[in-house]
């Protein structure tokens, strides 16, 4: 993919540099709105808005709404107020709430401006909406059906007011105080008879999300129901818009990048890394950085208050960080798969116990595994006593057990609580396990030893 966008951008600029305009337009109008848009953001700014007019009025408006805001902000500060007037209207509600969202308010003010009253209306219906709601993701351009229509009288209705929705795979079927009574397949209304009533093809049992439900949990339906649509109701069962399945797709994506973010202790940003400004990651990152580093501290107190032990042994410092580094990858293996799980909607806290028993049968499997193998090694290549290899290892085991619990357990308890379990994850675990971690070699090496 990549060596065909540079393929593209160098026959791009080729024909612009020689003027050949009509070509250019050619080329464009082969290609999709997510292609042209990853072009245009290697291409240099200046040619952008020249290019941009070459694309027909729908391609140009699909290709602006897969285009990065920088690049969104650059061409619309280049629009004449009648070309920003076509683009916005060539744009799905969803899309322009999007592109006010991202715009500073200069930017929002001249499209509000331009959008047409009835898109104006729609898009600041939609901003009153929670964010991460399902309703602020929504769209409000879906084909709605009337239960005493015909079949044909459906068919009429859709190629008549079809053409400006988002999607009429699906088309919803209301009363007439708008509630959402059933829904119906193009597929099904295309095969079935001209004459059959709309409320004896329709399927009545729908599901349905409300407009305050988090976007996330929406996003799972997609995946767990195969939908590539789904309808959006009011407290009052009214239909009000739909979410469709591409946006689904950018919420997923959002939310596992944010999950991620989390669990490496950064603060979630909206922006793309190589657009990302300097300050702005290093505010993202230094305040977990500061408080890892000073929860970190505890380890050192538990060294310090063994100092007696580890100059008598000081062989025991060595495997100090091999077992720190084992604990906390025990942990995190664990956190990962459960915040992964929760996320999913596969675990609840209910089933805590389940997930300890089973996360304790691993961890022995892992830990006997890891202290056999090290035994070995201590023995073999290192050449160290038996009693100092046995401390070793034994605390090898434990670690290994009492990491695999807490990184199971924390997660859930977090999200009991009402707390983020990605944010429990990786680093905090880590913290943890590397203080219990040296309470157990010492303790273990203590009673073994005699120190």
């Amino acid at each position: 993919m990549e060596e065909r966008t540079t393929t593209f951008e160098s026959t791009i600029l080729s024909l612009l540099e020689n003027k050949r305009f009509s070509s250019l337009k050619d080329v464009f109008i082969t290609m999709n709105p997510s292609d042209i848009a990853a072009v245009f953001e290697e291409l240099p700014e200046e040619p952008l808005p020249l290019l941009f007019r070459l694309l027909p009025k729908e391609l140009a408006a699909e290709t602006f709404a897969e285009m990065e805001s920088d690049h969104q902000e650059l061409l619309i500060k280049g629009f004449s107020d009648f070309e920003l007037k076509e683009v916005i209207g060539e744009l799905y509600t969803d899309d322009a709430v999007a592109l006010v969202e991202e715009m500073p308010a200069s930017v929002v003010k001249r499209i509000l401006n331009q959008a047409d009253p009835e898109k104006r209306r729609m898009i600041n219906e939609i901003l009153k909406y929670p964010e991460d709601s399902a309703g602020s993701i929504m769209t409000t351009e879906y084909v709605d059906l009337r239960p005493t229509m015909t079949a044909s009288e459906a068919i009429t209705h859709i190629r008549r007011t079809g053409v400006d929705k988002e999607t009429i795979d699906n088309c919803y079927v209301t009363d007439k105080s708008r509630i959402l009574i059933g829904t119906l397949s193009i597929r099904t209304l295309i095969l079935a008879d001209g004459e059959s009533a709309i409320a004896d093809l329709m399927e009545p049992h729908v599901i349905y999300v409300s407009t305050m439900e988090d976007q996330e949990s929406v996003a799972n339906m997609f995946a767990k129901y195969n939908f590539t649509a789904l309808p959006v109701v009011d407290a009052e069962n009214r239909l009000v818009g739909i979410v469709t399945v591409d946006d689904a797709m950018d919420v997923i994506v959002a939310e596992a990048t944010e999950d991620i973010e989390k669990m490496a202790a950064i603060t979630p940003t909206e922006h793309p890394y190589l657009k990302t400004p300097v300050v702005e990651i290093w505010k993202s990152r230094i305040p977990w950085l500061l408080l890892l580093m000073i929860s970190a501290t505890f380890t050192g107190m538990i060294i310090t208050h063994f100092e007696d032990a580890l100059a008598t042994y000081v062989i025991l410092t060595a495997y100090i960080p091999m077992l720190m580094d084992t604990g906390g990858n025990s942990g995190s293996q664990s956190s990962v798969t459960v915040v992964r799980s929760l996320s999913l909607n596969e675990l609840e806290f209910g089933d805590i116990f389940q997930v300890v028993w089973i996360e304790a049968r691993v961890a022995i499997l892992c830990g006997v595994t890891l202290a056999v193998v090290n035994f070995a090694k201590l023995l073999l290549i290192d050449q160290v006593g038996v009693s100092v290899a046995l401390a070793v290892c034994l605390t090898l085991i434990v670690t290994v057990f009492v990491a695999k619990l807490v990184g199971c357990t924390l997660p859930l308890i977090a999200k009991r609580v009402g707390l983020d379990p990605a944010v429990c994850a990786s680093p905090f675990i880590t913290t943890i396990v590397d203080a219990l971690s040296l309470l157990i070699y010492f303790r273990i090496a203590t009673a073994i030893l005699g120190i």
